[in-house]
Parts: C-alpha cells; structure tokens; sequence
C-alpha cells in the first residue's frame, strides 16, 4: 500500500504521465460544460492542468516538455494537412477581403500588446502569453514559448507565459460572441435578411456547379463525335449521358452528335452562357429522380493506390467502359472533372453509365474505406520531420536583435499546407482520412494544453491574487478592440454579417465562438468564411508571437 502511496507523491516518469492522462480526463468533461451555447471546448484540459498543479501533483518538468512539443507538433500538422487543399484558393473573390479583415484583427491585437509593454511593468513573457491567450491562439502560445527558452529565459519566467495564457482565455471566447453581438446591436441587423442575401448570392458563386441539359443547335457540331465534344469544352463541361428520341445513351467517344439531341452533364455556374454559344440552348433540371432506363449514377470512393496521382485521361474510366465521371468531391470542394484533373485517395467520384458496368468501375477505383484505414505513417513522420527541419532554419530580419524561426509550430504547419495543396509528391502519397486527422489534431491539442496547465499551475492563484488579474483586463483589451474595429469596418464595407461572424471566429482560430455563430443562421455562410481565414491567420499568429518576443527581449 505504501508503495502505491508514494508511485502518487513522488516525482517519476510514471506519476507525470498519471496526471497528465488525469488532467486531460477532467480537462473534456469541463470543456463540455457550458451555458447558454458557450462552452470552453479543449480549453478545459488547460484549466483542469493548472488545478491539479495547483494541489501539488508532483510531475517531472522534461517530461512535459518533450510531451508539450510533441503534442503541439501533431496539432498544428494535422492542421495544416486539413486546410492545405483549399489555402491557395481562399484568396479568391471575397475571401481576399475577408482575409484582410482577419489580417487587420491579428496585427491589431499584436500592435495593441506591444503598447501594453511598453506601457505597464510587464516582461515580454507574460505580455505574449496575454497576446496569445487573448486570441486563443494555441499554437502560437507553443511558438513563443520555445523562442523564450531558445533565447535563454528560465523555466520559471517560460510558465508564466502559460499562466497569462490562461488568463486571458476565457474574455478570449467570451470576448469573440460579444462582439458578433454588439454589431448586430450597432448597425440594427436583421438576421433573416442577411440569410437571404447570402442565399442569393450562391446563384453567382463561380464555383457552384449545375447540372445542366443542353439541346444541340449549332451546326458546326452535328455529325461531330463526343470525343470532339469533350476535348473543346474540357474545362466548361463533364459530359454525362446523351438524351435522344426520349432515350438516354452512354456519351461514349465514338458517339455522333445529332441535331436535337440534348447533352446531359455538369458546368460550373459561370459557364452556362458560353455553353449556350458553342453547343445550344441551356436547361437546369428540376428534378432530383436517379436516371430512367439503362444507365445510373454512383458515388465511388477512389481507395486505388495505383491509380492515385494520374489524370482521369491516363485512367482512361470513359474509354474502356460505357460511363463518365461528372463529379469529383474532394476535402469539402466540388470539383469539375477535365481530363487532366487527377485523381487521388480518398476522392468521391460521381460516375454515370450503363448499369452492368458499374460494378467493374467501382472495383477498378477501389471503393473500399478499409483500405483507407490503414494510417499513412510513413508519409507523416516524414512530413513532421521536413518540417521540423525547416522550422529551425533562422530567418534575419532587419529590427530584430535575433534571427526568427518558424519553430516546432510555424515548420510543420507550413510543409502540412504545402502537402495538403499537392496532395502527393511522386508516388509519395500523404493523404490522411478526415476521422485520422481529428483524431490526431485533438490527441496534440488536450496533450499540449495539459501541459501547459500542470507546468503553470502551482503559481496560477498566488499570481491572481499579486496583481495578476490585470492581465486579464490587458487580455480584454487585446481581444475586444481590434474586433470591433475590423467589426466596423466590414459593416462599412457591406461584409454579410454571416460572412462577418465566421471571419471573427477564424481570425481568432477559434471553434467555439464559430459553434456560437453557426447557430446564428442555419446557412454554410459562417463556417466558409471561417475555413477561408483561418490559414493565413493560423500562419500569422504563430509568426507573430516569434517576432514580439524577439522585439521585446
């Protein structure tokens, strides 16, 4: 009994590890508590560490360390993996104002503590824990805490940075919700018609695609084969069927066009008139019935390793067997198929064709989700070991007393994007299934922040209680002012209010708050928005809190 007794108070190896699985046990449960829509989320883990410190847990400091590192490193790769596909394109049409409203939140909060160091008797340690506890910000908690103790800061000084953190955390969420809030107080919004406006606004989304009927009536196309077809509209149409005399036939490439047949297929929104000028008169079907007769349509999942990375033209689906791939639906996008849009892992394939057919298409894609089970570990490791590698390359800028460094968080991220967007590179494929990915991004983040609550927890209190709580109004002030402006300023610009919260929410990085504003309207308005900031955001955060600390050393 005695021997058990002293595994529970004496420092080792075993017992941090104890209390680490203790502190994120507690840690969920508190973060699924919550009142009136509002919950701490993962957050809980950070203040479920810094009262078991507090109780005296006794934890073995390296351990953490090395635990909190690698916790952090598994978060924001899994991160960058999961936005990487749709980074490059969140610039396009109002996503580069929203970014730049984002951008605006995130500089503004930096030059905001950067004030309060230099007005208040605050070290650069505690100051940058407020800036990243105000904006939620994880990982670029982890980024300025390795650029602390890399520059020499003692253990003791790096934890306080943890402690203001947590701090300023919960106005950091609270914050977030107000001032969606004041806004719609502020400039009278009405909800509905916001919804209304977003709604519209889809019909000229240059991404949506349509399925579309189109009636041949030009006649330097008749007596022409689809081959002709697919190869001069690749970009504008995937061709899908043939409706003639009533009866629909297999678009295959040797098939003659008619006068009057109607070609069934998909188009981006924005195409539709050229469709009408080169080929005919344009219909938008209404109805949402499977194809009569004998052809069909099926959702494939493209689990074929040998096939992943090539072109749907060297795949060559369309030349063997009676059907044609309309669709490809990848990582949350909907993409239009050409012929020299690749394949990859985990693509949902729409494909349409003859009945008997399409059993031999599926098994020729893979369609078997076990096969996408099996963990890449591979391609991870290396991945998480390029980026570790660049992250320590030193980077001088002018102004700064020290070179910055992307670190163990900026590193990663940044090759995860890299990968994410490519997709593979040769035959190296570094897809990774969406319940992989959560599981990783959220197994980093509560390891991370039960780290960072046991190391700053044994002093949490006595440091509230010497004056500590003005971190707290310091935090308010860094999460409050730059969102209200920027708030302000998109309201000016005639921003969606929808739109507006989901960019508050990603310009934080903060899932909570987007829960909140979710609920506001029951439209994809809020999340869009959100997914198109938060990478560039996310880059910048961590980014940031290198250079304050390297500025105010």
């Amino acid at each position: 009994m005695g021997s058990l007794l002293d595994f529970f108070t004496t420092q080792s190896v075993g017992a941090t590890m104890l209390y680490l699985c203790m502190t994120a046990f507690v840690g969920v449960l508190i973060g699924k508590l919550g009142a009136r829509g509002i919950k701490l989320g993962v957050g809980g883990v950070l203040f479920s560490g810094i009262l078991i410190a507090h109780f005296g847990a006794p934890i073995d400091e390296h351990t953490l360390h090395f635990v909190r590192d690698f916790g952090l490193i598994l978060f924001v790769y899994s991160i960058g993996l999961n936005m990487g596909p749709r980074f490059f394109s969140s610039f396009k049409k109002d996503g580069l104002v929203l970014n730049f409203l984002a951008m605006g939140a995130v500089v503004g909060g930096f030059g905001i503590a950067y004030l309060i160091y230099v007005l208040a008797d605050l070290s650069p340690a505690v100051v940058v824990g407020i800036l990243c506890g105000a904006v939620t910000n994880t990982p670029s908690l982890g980024a300025a805490q390795q650029v602390l103790a890399e520059q020499g800061v003692e253990a003791s000084v790096v934890s306080e940075t943890g402690m203001a953190y947590a701090m300023a955390y919960p106005f950091g969420i609270i914050g977030i919700i107000l001032t969606m809030l004041l806004i719609k107080l502020v400039f009278r919004i009405k909800t509905d018609v916001e919804t209304k406006k977003y709604t519209e606004s889809l019909s000229d989304s240059e991404t949506k695609l349509q399925s579309v009927e189109i009636t041949v009536s030009n006649p330097n196309l008749f007596g022409k084969n689809i081959e002709f077809i697919k190869h001069i509209m690749d970009k504008e149409l995937a061709v899908s069927r043939i409706v003639r005399n009533g009866e629909s036939i297999v678009a295959i490439d040797n098939e003659i066009i008619r006068e009057g047949d109607v070609i069934c297929g998909v188009s981006a929104q924005k195409m539709i008139e050229n469709l009408e000028f080169k080929i005919g008169k344009v219909k938008i079907p209404d109805n949402k019935e499977g194809i009569a007769g004998p052809l069909a349509t099926i959702n494939v999942l493209m689990t074929n390793p040998k096939l992943a990375g090539k072109t749907i033209e060297q795949v060559g689906i369309y030349r063997r067997y009676p059907a044609n791939i309309t669709r490809i639906f990848r990582s949350g996008m909907k993409i239009l198929p050409t012929l020299h849009t690749t394949l990859e892992l985990g693509d949902t394939i729409k494909v349409v064709g003859k009945k008997e057919v399409l059993d031999d298409v599926k098994k020729e894609l893979g369609d078997s989700v076990n096969e996408l089970a099996k963990p890449n570990i591979m391609s991870i490791f290396l991945g998480i070991f390029t980026g570790i590698i660049l992250g320590s390359i030193p980077v001088f800028i002018p102004g700064l007393p020290a070179p910055a460094k992307l670190g163990l968080a900026g590193g990663p991220l940044l090759i995860a994007i890299i990968l994410g967007y490519k997709g593979r590179i040769g035959k190296l494929n570094f897809y990774m299934t969406p319940g992989a990915n959560y599981f990783m991004r959220e197994l980093g983040i509560i390891l991370f922040l039960a780290c960072v609550g046991l190391l700053s927890g044994g002093k949490f209190f006595e440091t509230i209680a010497n004056g500590g709580w003005q971190w707290m109004i310091y935090g308010i002030a860094i999460t409050f002012i730059p969102l209200l402006v920027v708030g302000i300023t998109a309201r000016l610009l005639n921003v969606n209010y929808l739109k507006l919260c989901g960019c508050i929410a990603g310009s934080m990085t903060d899932p909570p708050a987007l829960e909140f504003a979710n609920s506001i309207a029951p439209v994809q308005a809020q999340a869009t928005a959100y997914a198109t900031v938060y990478p560039l955001t996310m880059f910048l955060r961590v980014l940031l809190a290198q250079i304050f600390v390297l500025m105010t050393l």
